[in-house]
């Protein structure tokens, strides 16, 4: 089932978060979250984004707030959510929740004090699963990685291969996957990946740094990525409803 805007306060720890307009439109299809800090991001986005406003860096006035919602249709995003807190944006102006049932452009509210690097990770995690259960339903042939998670066997087995070429420190690529992901899929652009994590740019080159510094890889090597991107696509917790021969978990 897709991971839709009234399915986001439904995920495990993003229970904080409340749809407060655009009601009508919860069931837009969410493709992938983006933490927006221009005062535009329509340059920005594809299509289909959960889009979240901060205001960390820029003050949001009710005016901009407002031309946001219509930014957001125009771009076809998936919905708009708006941290508030007593540091940045107050509240919520009754005028934007009107402004979003009057779109149907679903409008969200988060609390400062939920932490934007867990709300994002959430979301894509759960966009993740989502396809991969997806493709399996409808009997999608398996991946590559997939069918050599087959040949190789459980986790443990998997482990055994590869701790010797990442120096044995396969909990730290687990723990800082998320990071590593990110920073991949924004082909090695630091400060997207920190965007599309709503983080700072200079924690995920920190955590980038501790995990080539602590496996031993070099970033600048095309043999040590590809180790890094081996491991990391074996060691991914397999989709639901696909069986690892010998794997009991």
């Amino acid at each position: 089932m897709a991971i839709t805007c009234a399915a986001i306060p439904g995920l495990s720890g993003l229970e904080a978060i409340q749809l407060r307009g655009g009601k009508a439109g919860a069931d837009r299809v969410v493709r992938w979250p983006y933490v927006a800090e221009n005062r535009s991001f329509k340059p920005w986005v594809k299509g289909g984004e959960l889009v979240f406003i901060t205001g960390i860096s820029r003050h949001r006035s009710p005016e901009n707030l407002s031309e946001l919602v219509y930014e957001g249709v125009d771009a076809n995003i998936a919905g708009l959510v708006v941290l508030t807190g007593a540091a940045y944006i107050g509240q919520l102006p009754a005028s934007l929740v009107r402004l979003a049932d009057e779109c149907q452009l679903p409008l969200l509210e988060q609390p400062y004090s939920l932490p934007m690097v867990t709300v994002t990770e959430v979301v894509s995690r759960a966009i993740i699963a989502d396809e991969h259960q997806a493709r399996f339903n409808t009997g999608d042939a398996l991946t590559l990685v997939e069918r050599l998670r087959q040949k190789l066997g459980p986790r443990e087995s998997l482990e055994s291969l590869l701790g010797p070429g990442l120096n044995h420190r396969l909990a730290l690529l687990d723990k800082l996957a998320p990071t590593l992901d990110a920073w991949l899929v924004h082909g090695g652009n630091i400060s997207a990946a920190a965007a599309s994590l709503g983080a700072h740019r200079n924690s995920v080159r920190y955590r980038l740094d501790k995990l080539f510094r602590e496996t031993g890889l070099n970033p600048d090597s095309p043999d040590d990525l590809e180790t890094l991107i081996l491991a990391r696509a074996l060691l991914r917790p397999p989709r639901d409803g696909m069986h690892v021969p010998g794997d009991t978990t």
